[in-house]
């Protein structure tokens, strides 16, 4: 008997991808749609859509999981946390399960990069893994010898939505560097704070709050900060492919992007001190930072050593797809 194809969806703030697995985890196909931007009803239908055309193409009906970005409250049964603000206080589930007329598993778009990491990924085999979404937005997720951490509120893991940490000592001064010790080793070391300019200008996140870590990190934060500092206004990727060219505006840029990321990942680890953290999302694609941000994380971790690895996600873009898949 063939066993039942897994349809993975991951829905991002700018496209839906669908992936179908066989029995093996072997890929059948794999479809891509933009995101209806801001548009509930349409980002319904295309999810629809996308599932009856793969198994209209495939001759094969098959279970589907789906990766979203926020949560679904345990309380409402709705949508709730998602940047893709149309999503909020929708019954997401209930209305793929009646359209498409089967069970639907569903789940963050961060656990599910975990979930797949920690299965066949990166972090195979790793006892605990986090998993970071950098992209659109930024989210992340816990998984636990094998198992996804969703939390009595389901929100294990959403660190997009705790403040960035500023770390400063008393004499910092603005855009001066300031000396510090390593309160676990002793090591004198010296780096950048924060200016008050930073502080002054924590952007505005649609949370309602300021200074959130995603309005930093995600790629439109990256792009947005560029401007910040008199930059030209350009896509993300173009500012670090720039960087990567030695154009000095972009890698200073990139530069404070890599010091707030191991800011905020230092955070992670000295509460959850995983073995492995595993990176996804449209930055994850800048290799410089698996090299730079762990460096640069040391002198945050309160320990003598610091043995968690920042990988890139063996399947790249399409971990979170691929984790929806294995719901």
């Amino acid at each position: 008997m063939t066993a039942p194809l897994r349809f993975g969806i991951d829905l991002g703030g700018s496209k839906i991808e669908l992936i179908a697995l066989d029995g093996d985890g072997m890929e059948r196909l794999r479809r891509r749609v933009p995101t209806p931007q801001g548009d509930y009803a349409a980002t319904v239908a295309a999810i629809v859509g996308l599932v009856v055309a793969a198994e209209a193409e495939l001759g094969q009906t098959g279970r589907v999981g789906i990766g979203t970005p926020g949560a679904r409250s345990p309380a409402t049964g709705r949508m709730k946390n998602c940047n893709s603000t149309c999503l909020n206080g929708q019954p997401l589930l209930t209305d793929l399960e009646a359209a498409l007329q089967r069970e639907i598993r569903m789940a963050n778009d961060a656990n599910c990069l975990a979930l797949s990491e920690a299965t066949d990924g990166a972090a195979a085999g790793a006892d605990t893994v986090f998993g970071v979404i950098l992209g659109t937005g930024v989210g992340g997720g816990i998984v636990v010898r094998g198992h996804g951490v969703n939390g009595v509120n389901a929100i294990a893991g959403e660190w997009g939505h705790s403040p960035l940490p500023y770390f400063q000592f008393a004499h910092a001064q603005a855009d001066r560097t300031s000396t510090g010790t390593h309160p676990a080793t002793g090591e004198a070391f010296t780096h950048p704070w924060p200016s008050p300019r930073e502080l002054e200008t924590a952007p505005a996140c649609y949370c309602g709050k300021k200074g959130c870590i995603e309005t930093w990190l995600s790629g439109p934060g990256f792009a947005a900060d560029h401007v910040r500092y008199g930059g030209e206004d350009l896509p993300a990727i173009e500012i670090a492919q720039l960087a990567a060219a030695g154009y000095g505006p972009c890698s200073a840029t990139l530069a404070r992007y890599e010091e707030r990321l191991a800011r905020a990942l230092a955070g992670v680890i000295n509460l959850l001190d995983p073995d492995i953290i595993v990176l996804g999302g449209g930055m994850s694609n800048i290799t410089r930072l698996y090299d730079t941000v762990p460096r640069l994380w040391r002198r945050y971790v309160f320990s003598d050593r610091v043995d968690t690895r920042l990988v890139p996600p063996k399947f790249g873009d399409s971990s979170g797809v691929r984790g929806a898949a294995w719901l």
